[in-house]
């Protein structure tokens, strides 16, 4: 079990974000179907240029589509995705994703991310800055598939900066995880938002929220409920399923 006092955290270890260039974001009726049914309807957004956007919401609202859509993964049934004059698919060069269950190469650790180094063009001297930015230092010859949850995570998120991304999408990053790695995984993401990574993730985890967030997005029946800054969404939410959802009682 990993804990922070273990882990050799050095924020000056990699190269600072380049300048964003994608942002703002802007969604605009924006809609998904699958056989004619719509999962995601009349969706309207806008993003700054920093912070953590945390989108939540129940079970089936669309959360992790709406995830896939804004980074390029599936395309819309209708409206459009504009990042910073640019297409969802086009940007998706500049940006990276990290799954709830990292799908990690069979090889070391290190070797993990000297692949995207090396794919990305970017000098394979960073592998061992970024290892140890995320605490594996120690762990860089070890095969992958020997680490623990957390520390696949935190291999899954080391390998996500190497790519040096715009915007960091994290969908359910921290589930099932002890405490111990989700406080890890947190300051590794609060770090990337300092070094001026949009982040946008999907959590169903409201303390997690509350810690990163700077907004909220909140999704109900494939709409978007409410958007507001975090401080006003857990302490004043507008509508009665954010009501209840942050009350923890059963939302449809």
């Amino acid at each position: 079990m990993s804990s922070l006092g273990t882990i050799a955290f050095t924020p000056n270890a990699i190269p600072q974000a380049a300048a964003p260039n994608l942002m703002p974001l802007r969604v605009r009726d924006l809609g998904l179907s699958f056989e004619g049914e719509a999962v995601l309807s009349g969706v309207n957004l806008d993003l700054g240029p920093h912070g953590c956007t945390a989108i939540m919401g129940p079970n089936g609202a669309g959360k992790s589509l709406l995830l896939k859509l804004l980074h390029g993964l599936i395309s819309p049934t209708t409206g459009e995705i504009n990042w910073g004059g640019q297409t969802a698919a086009a940007a998706m060069a500049r940006q990276a994703l990290v799954f709830q269950k990292p799908v990690l190469l069979r090889r070391s650790v290190a070797a993990n991310i000297d692949f995207v180094l090396r794919a990305k063009g970017r000098p394979r001297s960073l592998c061992n800055a970024l290892l140890d930015h995320v605490g594996l230092a120690q762990k860089a010859r070890q095969p992958a598939r020997l680490l623990s949850g957390g520390e696949a995570q935190r291999l899954a998120l080391a390998r996500a900066l190497a790519t040096e991304p715009d915007v960091l999408f994290l969908d359910e990053a921290t589930a099932s995880l002890d405490p111990a790695s989700i406080l890890s995984i947190e300051t590794i993401v609060r770090d990337a938002c300092a070094r001026g990574v949009r982040v946008i993730c999907v959590t169903h985890d409201i303390g997690q929220a509350r810690r990163l967030a700077d907004d909220v997005v909140f999704l109900q029946g494939g709409r978007i409920a409410e958007h507001s800054a975090a401080r006003d969404f857990f302490s004043a939410p507008q509508t009665t399923a954010a009501r209840d959802y942050l009350n923890g009682r059963l939302v449809l």
